[in-house]
């Protein structure tokens, strides 16, 4: 069994550290800085790190990625269309890498960059999503670089995983994402208890990650912009009738850059 912790790093990010107990490997996602993971390998000796996997171009994910390398000599995976430093493995949509034992399936998911890429483990009983900023707890990375239409895509391609998978996203972004989720569906009783969970956990210093898909699925708004009530309450921000999903999910995240 991996074990998988948070490392935090800047003011919320999240680097997450995979650890195999068996063989004191380990590896991490979107290292943005180096110390906090040179920090738990002092603290931990006779571990190695060997593999970093990177979802997208962003500073924030690949600040550390280079020192990482050049101290460990870990083997770095990132998206083929982007520039990740020191990058050994080019990844498209379909392909499959495998760290720690663990085969992950590579999904395209642009839309906060355009060569966004996250990383899919299939598995019964503890499957695992490592998506970057496209889907947050509760939310949606912010559109830098790409479409409504490409983001409502990807966000949909990854609805369509298991209930049960577990979501490791990149930042501690639930609790604002609930507020925004609450104004968007007000009367939905699981976003509502949700948000009480969440605020009592961050009031402990306690993660909120990672979610699942299940959850995300009843308490995301930007996974809901089929339903009525999201539609119902878009139309209003908009003062027009958004016809399709993808106009509802436009109308959603324009509203939450300015919330």
């Amino acid at each position: 069994m991996i074990q998988i912790d948070a490392l935090p790093a800047f003011s919320d990010n999240y680097i997450w550290l995979l650890q195999d107990n068996a063989s004191k490997r380990c590896a991490v996602v979107d290292p943005g800085d180096a110390a906090p993971v040179l920090a738990w390998l002092d603290d931990h000796p006779g571990w190695h790190l060997s593999d970093i996997l990177v979802t997208h171009h962003h500073a924030d994910h690949t600040g550390g990625v280079a020192q990482l390398k050049n101290l460990s000599g870990a083997r770095v995976y990132g998206p083929a269309s982007e520039n990740i430093p020191a990058r050994d493995v080019a990844l498209d949509d379909g392909d499959e890498v495998t760290v720690l034992g663990l085969t992950f399936a590579v999904h395209a998911v642009a839309g906060h960059t355009l060569g966004h890429i996250a990383f899919y483990h299939a598995d019964s009983q503890r499957p695992l999503l490592f998506s970057g900023d496209t889907l947050f707890a509760a939310g949606c990375g912010r559109l830098f670089e790409g479409t409504p239409q490409q983001m409502h895509h990807s966000l949909q391609r990854l609805a369509t995983l298991p209930d049960a998978t577990l979501v490791y996203c990149a930042h501690e972004y639930t609790l604002s994402n609930l507020r925004f989720a609450v104004a968007v569906e007000p009367d939905n009783p699981d976003v509502a208890a949700r948000f009480e969970q969440v605020t009592q956990w961050r009031e402990q210093d306690r993660i909120s990650l990672p979610s699942n898909l299940a959850l995300e699925r009843k308490t995301n708004p930007f996974l809901r912009a089929s339903q009525p009530s999201v539609k119902q309450k878009a139309d209003e921000r908009t003062g027009t009738d958004n016809a399709s999903p993808v106009e509802v999910f436009a109308a959603l995240r324009a509203w939450k850059d300015k919330f």
